[in-house]
């Protein structure tokens, strides 16, 4: 892994806990240092889209009811036949997971060929599952008290506090983002907050 530094395209992989806010931290970076904000699960919902490699295999594992009329996949349809049945599931990520990493690791190579940003940031949840230590120059971990994630999940999605424990109890912990990342944000705050470490994180690299 490398470092960060002026005078190359730096790749940052940004990962965290559900509700940490990566989104919101991401905008900011985004509207104020020059960079690519790449999210992977944009990425997943591309790949799967006709045209792409995705779209024929997940069309002959799942069969064509999983597609709309329009002939795209349909991702309720999807969801459905790949309910309650961990092998399917399982299946359905050996196609996406390397599909998604491909296309990901082409835009940076292209990113950094054209040399004309400071910095690709990926967003990732399971950034540290998938090697992304192997790609890019840091790991930043997205932080935020389990209050705050709570509060927000309720506030923004409507959740109830047991979906929300099941959903946590499922992530990695806070322990094991911090041993795999080298920047950690503490976003249980304001932006403004957040926003003043990525400042002094970034200092010089201002637009």
């Amino acid at each position: 892994m490398g470092e960060i530094k002026k005078g190359k395209t730096n790749i940052i992989g940004i990962t965290g806990g559900v509700g940490a806010g990566k989104s919101t931290v991401l905008g900011y970076i985004r509207d104020n240092y020059k960079c690519r904000i790449i999210f992977s699960d944009d990425v997943a919902n591309d790949i799967k889209k006709k045209g792409f490699p995705a779209y024929d295999r997940l069309v002959e594992l799942l069969g064509p009811e999983i597609l709309g009329d329009d002939g795209e996949i349909d991702r309720a349809k999807m969801a459905s036949a790949i309910f309650n049945n961990k092998n399917k599931l399982k299946s359905v990520n050996n196609i996406l997971h390397p599909a998604v990493n491909e296309y990901i690791i082409n835009i940076i190579e292209d990113e950094k060929t054209r040399g004309e940003l400071d910095f690709v940031f990926v967003e990732a949840a399971l950034l540290i599952e998938n090697g992304y230590d192997k790609i890019a120059d840091e790991l930043w971990y997205v932080y935020a008290s389990e209050d705050a994630r709570r509060q927000r999940l309720k506030d923004s999605r409507g959740y109830s506090d047991e979906k929300i424990s099941d959903i946590l109890s499922k992530q990695l912990d806070d322990a094991t983002f911090r041993a795999h990342c080298q920047f950690v944000i503490d976003n249980s705050g304001t932006l403004e907050e957040a926003a003043e470490q990525i400042d002094r994180k970034l200092k010089g690299f201002e637009l």
